[in-house]
């Protein structure tokens, strides 16, 4: 008996080493994979922050225009890159280092492809919004606005699969600090172009193409010439067109995973219009959203983490290691939206006028915060899960929990709550915090009846028999 309760603790000291082991390795890569999605949301930002004091004008178009390419465009292409950390990170783990490279190319060139009738839509924005109820004006400088950002898109699906060939390996460090370099590189270059060249709002969308593609740039020249990457450099051959088609069987459900939601948050700005005060309660949304979306950078630094984690111990053969990964990062997120949540509650008397000296705006604000602060919780869980089904490889379980939580649940419930019950504003984020709540519990599950053991074997198999289907189809 003695014998077997030394066992016993001895099994439960591995347990907390191996915890404490992941934690030091998940930290080593969520903490930087912060701080790049900060800076990289922050470019928009600034872009935004100069082109507003040009006037009402050039801020609403600016405004508008950054919402709909960021729905049509820049969403699409980071959802679908999300098929890269299924691919990349369990090839890494496998030790498959140059089906990495590979398989990256794949990437690049798959949403290279998507790119061209995204600008169609881009270049015919002047005409279809007004056709949404938008005033002619603010459409057509939109459109120039859009039509500007296009180089950017093209970078953005070159960008998107470089930053994911270096998460999957960990290699966050250089992202970082290129992501730095590109902030301040964009806030020169942008008011330089806005202001002392005179080039108006065009300006601002021409830095934003120019910063993009100067992150291009450093990351390919760190790719190619850093001992780093030796391993998964790989040179572009036919390989990479024979793993479009299982990219796309990946990246497809992935975009669609990410794009559900980001599009359910803009129907609520669209729907907070028809009240009878819509100035007032669009404004509100607008702002409530923006600190949403600022938070979720956090989390999204966490669900990158789990994603690599999980990926590289499926891809290894490691089981029990890609669990401890998944409740290793759910802890960090449950430990960050309980501290976030609570300072941001304490301050929600005095929130408000960080956006706006209307008091009826920081007085609805006020109201709004304890709702946006569980939804710090829910970003918090789904952040993380997301990440987790996208190491997997579970995008299409995923993308159908989020078609069933938000435009199911959420979507009705809030038009219900905001214009049958009158809760107005409240009304319509108590609906998606409610089809949030419903995507973390579905997912958790999901997670939670996970045999990892079979995930091992469905990596290892999309890993190590690609080759021999090659050759097969080659044949």
């Amino acid at each position: 008996m003695e014998g077997e309760g030394k066992r016993e603790e001895r099994k439960w000291a591995i347990t907390w080493e191996g915890f404490v082991q992941e934690l030091k390795k998940a930290g080593c890569i969520a903490a930087p994979m912060v701080a790049v999605s900060v800076l990289q949301y922050l470019l928009q930002v600034v872009s935004v922050i100069i082109v507003g004091h040009l006037g009402a004008l050039a801020l609403s178009s600016a405004a508008i225009a950054t919402s709909i390419t960021n729905v049509t465009g820049f969403s699409l292409l980071s959802g679908m890159a999300g098929g890269l950390e299924t691919l990349a990170g369990q090839a890494y783990g496998a030790k498959q280092y140059q089906k990495l490279g590979t398989y990256t190319y794949s990437a690049i060139i798959s949403l290279i492809i998507m790119c061209p009738p995204i600008c169609v839509l881009w270049i015919f924005m002047g005409k279809l919004l007004p056709l949404l109820g938008q005033d002619t004006s603010i459409s057509q400088e939109a459109c120039k606005y859009s039509m500007y950002l296009i180089p950017a898109l093209f970078g953005g699906a070159v960008l998107k699969p470089l930053t994911r060939y270096l998460q999957t390996q960990s290699v966050i460090l250089p992202m970082l600090i290129t992501s730095s370099c590109i902030l301040c590189f964009h806030t020169i270059s942008c008011w330089i172009l806005v202001y002392k060249l005179q080039l108006g709002q065009k300006g601002a969308a021409i830095a934003f193409s120019l910063s993009t593609w100067l992150n291009v740039i450093l990351l390919c020249l760190y790719v190619k010439y850093s001992s780093a990457c030796e391993k998964t450099r790989a040179p572009l051959s036919r390989e990479a067109l024979y793993g479009i088609r299982e990219f796309f069987q990946l990246g497809v459900p992935s975009a669609i995973m990410v794009c559900l939601k980001w599009w359910s948050l803009e129907l609520l700005i669209l729907l907070s219009g028809l009240f009878k005060n819509p100035k007032l309660e669009t404004s509100v949304l607008s702002i409530c959203l923006t600190i949403s979306t600022l938070h979720f950078t956090i989390p999204y630094g966490f669900g990158a983490a789990a994603s690599t984690r999980v990926s590289n111990e499926l891809g290894a053969g490691n089981p029990q290691l890609a669990r401890m990964a998944v409740l290793v990062a759910l802890f960090l997120a449950g430990i960050e939206s309980v501290i976030v949540s609570s300072g941001l509650f304490l301050s929600r008397q005095v929130l408000g006028y960080a956006y706006s000296n209307d008091r009826q705006v920081v007085r609805y604000i006020s109201v709004m915060t304890p709702l946006i602060c569980l939804s710090f919780i829910t970003d918090s869980l789904q952040a993380v899960l997301s990440g987790v089904a996208r190491g997997c490889g579970w995008q299409k379980i995923g993308a159908y929990i989020n078609l069933g939580s938000f435009y199911l649940v959420g979507l009705p419930l809030a038009a219900v709550l905001g214009f049958v019950a009158h809760l107005r504003g409240k009304g319509l984020w108590i609906g998606i915090l409610v089809g949030s709540f419903v995507q973390s519990v579905l997912l958790s599950i999901v997670t939670a009846c996970t045999d990892w053991n079979k995930q091992v074997t469905k990596a290892r198999e999309r890993v190590l028999e690609r080759r021999s289907s090659m050759k097969d189809e080659e044949k």
